[in-house]
């Protein structure tokens, strides 16, 4: 039996909150393709007080962000980047290229292309996110793209040298001091000064998920990306504190980051409300991630693992941290997910900041029908063909006409004719 002990805010209100959004990023997008770079400058300076006299840095200024950081913050920030560097370049040799004789003398294949060009969003108003430039970056260049632009909005007033640090070890070839919906606007449309690219990833609040929706055609994107959502599923193997944590930590991202809880643990559901006060007193980001939890936090009790997994596979949460006995078994039989967190050794942090995986992953359900950001998504798959011999183009010719004749193709039809006619006479 599954009992709902505590249930977050409906669709209906996260509805009503998107339509405002969805004007206001319409507006904004309209104006900066009319206006260029002007348009770009009075929004950047309205919602982010910045209007520098150029928006790319340069090298000398990239290099004073740098050498601002302590060669502890250097080191970790590499370190990371060496694990993600790492697991893209296996993913990277999973992808290969195809060639086939399907037929005596047909020949098909395809190609793995990198795309020319990708614009990396990089959030940073509120928290220096440079996880976020590794994720981006860094699997953007190991994917062979050839130029890669990144966009930050300035924190506290100036370049974030943590994130602007992070953008240059991870490869960047642009660097533009920019946020917001102008930042994303700016490098799907182009600008004076930025050539528009072919691809935008990474995540942003509700304003730039919008603006990428809205671009989207124009310009490819990751996907959309809604508020970061963890879930955690768990039994009396651990306790209410360590759920608590592991809750939190991903609420403090928003007041509208929904923290699900499925356990078959009376106890674990029983003290969770209680063991969520006493953490929330000891972080500073205590008044985001409360807002969270009251409005979008969730308890779930089940009987059964079954039922954890049924509850789990509807929910289709960004992030779901498994800590049962056998977290296998979710691994084996789940489908709906972002990422997977298997085990209490690990935990959604070590995914955002350091482990290997990419943190940029389906919010909203979209796990239903997608993956995450990962080297994959920077890689056309194009597919091609030839034929060797006359034999084999009558042979597909005679077919692709009377196929062509059922769906009143004429044009169609007479492609293959011609060639029928053609290269038949000889045979």
């Amino acid at each position: 039996m599954i009992e709902y002990l505590k249930k977050g805010q409906t669709a209906q209100t996260k509805a009503n909150n998107n339509a405002q959004v969805r004007i206001t990023v319409e507006k904004i997008i309209a104006d900066i393709e009319a206006r260029g770079e002007s348009a770009v400058r009075e929004y950047s300076e309205r919602f982010d007080k910045w209007n520098p006299q150029n928006f790319r840095l340069t090298e000398a200024e990239i290099q004073a962000c740098i050498d601002a950081l302590s060669p502890q913050a250097i080191e970790d920030i590499k370190f990371a980047q060496a694990q993600i560097r790492r697991f893209a370049q296996i993913q990277l040799l999973s992808l290969r290229d195809v060639e086939v004789e399907t037929l005596p003398g047909v020949v098909l294949g395809h190609k793995n292309i990198p795309v020319n060009s990708v614009g990396c969003y990089i959030p940073g108003g509120k928290y220096p996110l440079l996880a976020s430039a590794h994720m981006s970056v860094l699997t953007a260049k190991v994917a062979g793209v050839k130029r890669v632009i990144a966009c930050a909005p300035p924190f506290e007033g100036k370049p974030s040298p943590e994130i602007i640090a992070a953008m240059a070890l991870a490869g960047a070839d642009e660097i533009h001091v920019m946020g917001g919906v102008q930042a994303v606007a700016a490098m799907a449309l182009g600008t004076e000064h930025i050539a528009p690219v072919d691809l935008i990833v990474g995540p942003g609040n509700a304003f730039v998920a919008e603006a990428k929706r809205q671009l989207y055609g124009r310009v490819g994107i990751d996907l959309f990306a809604g508020p970061t959502e963890t879930l955690v599923i768990c039994d009396d193997s651990v306790d209410a504190e360590l759920v608590a944590v592991d809750l939190l930590g991903q609420a403090e991202h928003g007041p509208t980051s929904p923290a699900y809880c499925i356990t078959t643990s009376k106890k674990i559901a029983a003290e969770l409300p209680a063991a969520i006060e006493t953490v929330l007193a000891r972080l500073d980001t205590a008044p985001v991630a409360s807002v969270a939890w009251r409005d979008y936090g969730e308890i779930i009790l089940c009987s059964t693992d079954e039922e954890m997994l049924e509850e789990a596979e509807r929910l289709c949460s960004e992030h779901v941290q498994v800590m049962t006995r056998n977290p296998d078994w979710f691994l084996q039989r789940m489908t709906n997910y972002g990422a997977l967190f298997l085990g209490h050794r690990t935990n959604v942090s070590y995914g955002d900041k350091v482990i290997g995986t990419n943190h940029t992953l389906p919010t909203m359900g979209a796990g239903r029908y997608t993956g995450g950001l990962w080297v994959g998504k920077f890689i056309k798959t194009h597919s091609y063909q030839r034929i060797l011999t006359d034999e084999a183009s009558v042979k597909i010719g005679e077919v692709c006409s009377r196929l062509c004749a059922l769906e009143h193709f004429s044009g169609h039809k007479e492609q293959a004719d011609i060639r029928v006619r053609r290269l038949g006479k000889a045979l």
